[in-house]
């Protein structure tokens, strides 16, 4: 039987890998890895469906559910593929085909049409290229899979919220409800209506805040995700609560922003995350909770990362993961203000910047009272109004210069941003140094191999101020030395 690193490939049966008895186990670490496809229902699961095991000789097992649903399968309503973790891939071809995929997944979310040529022109190559190689990978054409993410989406939608299917036809990425009706009925055989019928409990209210279910693949260090970022949490903006993280978040929809609040709230024994949703933020369900997965880290997956981590010289601990930001900008302007200060002074000078510019908000926690300051607000507030909260003027300027590359749409910050260009464009910034590139690269593009070799908080874990040095040790951890740094992070902030 292979290991939980082992990949698989497209459309192979239980009989060539042995995976049946990781099926049979509801081993958690292959979900996502591994979808199941029952020939007897023409139903696929993800391996940890609760349903009875169906026998060995039903079984198709497949590397993602778009191969699944291309060979005929429709999804699971029980254990409900569309709540799977997503995958970490690592070689030169699959990072090529993982951010093309990353782009359809925005697309997906956006409610955007993807065209082909101008994502390989993104990604650096041909449309030929880009097909071969993401075909190679997952096995089905990008249309394919742009359709399977669409429909996945829209089932969570149907199952998860009382929009209604017109709603969720154009929240899905579908230019019309005729076509998402035909699609729905060709890949699931049921029309949307009829799903919604067969979900389990009452539709919510249309003035109630919703509850959506993510998952995640074990193990995974709550703790240390955890007291990340209540060490970090600005007031009137975030808090953490025991298991739970709660924030105010704003979000772009159809020339305006609709603002509200959203509460993450972990669930280990069930290896998921329980999202709590602010009612005015149901137009843009998808897209946000695509970034809280970002966030969270919810895709990565421990059994590429821990054995890396076994090079480090410090002890290992399992699960490690990177944790990110709902808001790609507001993590680059944290950044920026964390330039050569501590932890809590960037966290104060935060607070100082959000109760000047940032706007007020309702929430149900007494705590969270205003938004983060957007691009435009803090491209055209005063320089002067800005220094005096003491951020220093090369640090204002900094900031300004990226609000306003944001605010025209020059850079673009999140893990399906073009990552050599985005880099390239923030290193042209003044202000922003190698140190701040690699740090929003870590922590809004999600980049799993960013690397502040100059950091000192780094330098102080491993002993030394030969940054050359560390740069070559740190090659024993590629392609995941943003994990190394937050486990080095670590040892100073706990001890361990």
């Amino acid at each position: 039987m292979p290991t939980e690193s082992t990949p698989l490939a497209p459309g192979t049966t239980a009989d060539d890998t042995g995976l049946y008895a990781a099926f049979v186990a509801r081993d958690a670490r292959f979900d996502g890895r591994v979808f199941v496809g029952v020939t007897s229902t023409g139903i696929y699961c993800r391996p940890v469906c609760r349903v009875r095991t169906p026998m060995q000789r039903n079984c198709r097992f497949f590397g993602n559910a778009a191969l699944a649903e291309a060979a005929g399968f429709r999804p699971c309503l029980r254990c409900r593929p569309e709540l799977a973790p997503g995958l970490s891939l690592v070689d030169s071809s699959q990072a090529l085909a993982q951010h093309a995929a990353r782009l359809i997944d925005q697309a997906a979310v956006d409610g955007r049409d993807l065209y082909l040529p101008d994502a390989a022109a993104r990604l650096g190559v041909t449309d030929r290229h880009l097909r071969r190689i993401f075909q190679q990978v997952h096995g089905v054409s990008p249309l394919d899979y742009l359709t399977t993410r669409r429909l996945l989406l829209a089932k969570q939608l149907l199952t998860d919220t009382p929009m209604a299917v017109t709603q969720v036809a154009h929240a899905s990425g579908f230019a019309s409800l005729r076509r998402f009706n035909a699609a729905f009925a060709q890949r699931y055989r049921l029309s949307p209506t009829a799903l919604r019928k067969q979900r389990v409990g009452d539709a919510p209210a249309p003035d109630a805040a919703l509850t959506v279910q993510l998952g995640y693949r074990p193990p995974y260090d709550v703790d240390g995700v955890l007291r990340f970022f209540r060490d970090r949490a600005v007031g009137t903006v975030e808090s953490v609560d025991g298991l739970e993280i709660r924030r105010t978040l704003a979000w772009p929809h159809e020339g305006r922003r609709v603002a509200g609040w959203l509460a993450a709230r972990f669930v280990p024994d069930r290896h998921e995350v329980h999202v709590k949703v602010a009612p005015a933020l149901l137009p843009v369900l998808g897209a946000v909770l695509q970034r809280q997965r970002q966030a969270l880290d919810l895709d990565a997956d421990p059994s590429l990362i821990d054995p890396a981590m076994a090079a480090l010289p410090v002890p290992p601990r399992t699960g490690l993961r990177l944790p990110n930001g709902v808001d790609g900008f507001e993590i680059a302007v944290r950044v920026i203000l964390g330039q050569q200060v501590t932890v809590a002074a960037a966290r104060t000078l935060t607070r100082r910047l959000v109760e000047a510019l940032g706007e007020p908000v309702e929430t149900p926690y007494p705590e969270l009272t205003r938004l983060f300051p957007h691009a435009s607000a803090l491209a055209s507030a005063d320089p002067e109004h800005i220094g005096k909260l003491g951020i220093v003027r090369q640090r204002v300027r900094a900031l300004q210069s990226l609000a306003a590359a944001v605010q025209a749409g020059d850079v673009e910050l999140h893990r399906g941003a073009p990552l050599q260009t985005t880099m390239d464009t923030l290193r042209a910034l003044p202000g922003i140094g190698e140190w701040t590139v690699q740090l929003i690269a870590m922590r809004a593009l999600a980049w799993p191999d960013a690397f502040p070799s100059t950091d000192i908080g780094l330098l102080n874990a491993l002993g030394t101020r030969d940054v050359k040095a560390v740069e070559s040790m740190a090659q024993a951890w590629r392609p995941w030395r943003a994990y190394a740094v937050m486990r080095l992070w670590q040892t100073l902030e706990i001890g361990t």
